[in-house]
């Protein structure tokens, strides 16, 4: 179900990898935890100019409770499958 990365797993005190598979244009906006760093998210906003990236960083955000500054996609800014790191 979801791709090899290049990117490895770490859980540090510094950083944690997130692995996201993301649902664009979804009637429903939603964060779904499948393992402890594995999520699926819904978000409305289309495949445009990075609007599914901005929308999938800010769910991710409110899911988490931290501020969307401390989120970044570091693999898959043009696919479905994402690598987001928490700082």
């Amino acid at each position: 179900m979801w791709p090899r990365s290049r990117v490895n797993p770490k859980t540090t005190l510094s950083m944690l990898h997130i692995f996201v598979k993301v649902k664009p244009k979804a009637k429903r906006e939603y964060v779904k935890c499948v393992d402890g760093t594995h999520f699926m998210v819904a978000v409305n906003a289309p495949l445009v100019e990075g609007r599914a990236n901005q929308a999938v960083v800010k769910a991710l955000a409110d899911y988490l409770k931290v501020a969307p500054s401390r989120l970044m996609i570091i693999e898959g800014r043009t696919t479905k499958d994402k690598v987001v790191q928490l700082d």
